[in-house]
């Protein structure tokens, strides 16, 4: 029984720190995610959301019922949008650390790398980028093969493989500096103290500096998160079909273009909206202080 009380001290104690609240804020939202899944799947299997679409108006010109019909459809590709906003922000993460690791210690020629990929991602469109991946690493890994005979199979490359390389990259670019700012911002004195614990360097980025610079740019990531999100729409033209590619292949069927855009942003303000209010919540219990330092991202993906 004591054990069990010590364990028990010990998982309220660890989601009393920020980390604890960030993981379990969000195994609460996978729950809410998926309880509500289940509602509009029932919904929509039911008829309660047809019958509520064919109460709409159905104009000749402007169609109501035609904005509302597509949603079902158009949500089926939610889960496609979000994985490339979740791979994306993930790899694009760890990428924008090492880059602002790099330029923090200005580590010999890879500090020149870090910065003209950096100049070089912020000074293209994201598109652009988009495209010189699909097509650049199909060329690279013909080049492996044609120089080490790697055995790559281009062919089996899946473009989602394409898209999240080149949002995590974008990501990594506009992230750094913030990461940066957040990093030269955590208090030295906490450092030093683990300094004189005999901690390691690799340590002391592992318990001291990342997690307090993670609280320290919380606010500004969310806004990076949100754009991300909204610029994963851009995937549809390396062929891959996410909310808004499923928006415009459904106008294309009977040209209600207009009604079918409106559909799809319905949903990416909704979605945008819940991760808005997920970066206040997490603000309001980390008491998170807005940054006046973090200035390294503000629009997200260009």
């Amino acid at each position: 029984m004591a054990e069990d009380n010590r364990i028990q001290e010990k998982i309220k104690e660890f989601f009393k720190t920020a980390r604890g609240k960030l993981i379990g804020f969000f195994l609460v939202l996978a729950i809410v995610i998926l309880i509500l899944v289940q509602v509009w799947g029932y919904l929509v299997k039911s008829g309660l959301y047809n019958d509520f679409v064919k109460t709409l108006p159905d104009g000749r010109l402007f169609s109501l019922q035609a904005v509302f019909s597509a949603i079902p459809d158009i949500l089926k590709h939610l889960p496609m949008t979000l994985g490339l906003t979740i791979w994306g922000s993930i790899f694009g993460l760890i990428l924008a650390l090492l880059f602002a690791i790099v330029k923090i210690n200005r580590v010999p020629v890879l500090y020149q790398i870090q910065a003209f990929f950096v100049s070089f991602l912020r000074g293209t469109p994201i598109l652009v980028q988009l495209m010189l991946t699909y097509y650049g690493i199909p060329l690279l890994l013909r080049y492996l093969n044609m120089k080490f005979n790697t055995g790559w199979n281009i062919n089996n490359i899946s473009p989602i493989v394409f898209a999240v390389v080149a949002f995590a990259l974008n990501e990594a670019a506009y992230t750094s500096e913030t990461i940066r700012a957040a990093i030269q911002a955590v208090d030295a004195g906490e450092i030093e103290a683990a300094k004189s614990l005999g901690m390691t360097n690799a340590q002391i980025y592992r318990r001291v500096i990342i997690p307090n610079a993670a609280v320290i740019a919380t606010p500004t990531l969310i806004n990076t998160l949100i754009s991300l999100t909204k610029g994963t729409s851009l995937a549809f033209s390396a062929g891959i079909i996410e909310m808004f590619a499923q928006a415009k292949i459904i106008g294309g069927r009977d040209y209600r273009y207009f009604e079918r855009y409106i559909s799809v942003a319905i949903i990416y303000w909704i979605v945008s909206i819940v991760i808005e209010n997920i970066g206040r919540y997490i603000e309001k219990s980390m008491e998170i202080k807005p940054p006046e330092n973090i200035s390294g991202q503000e629009g997200g993906l260009r």
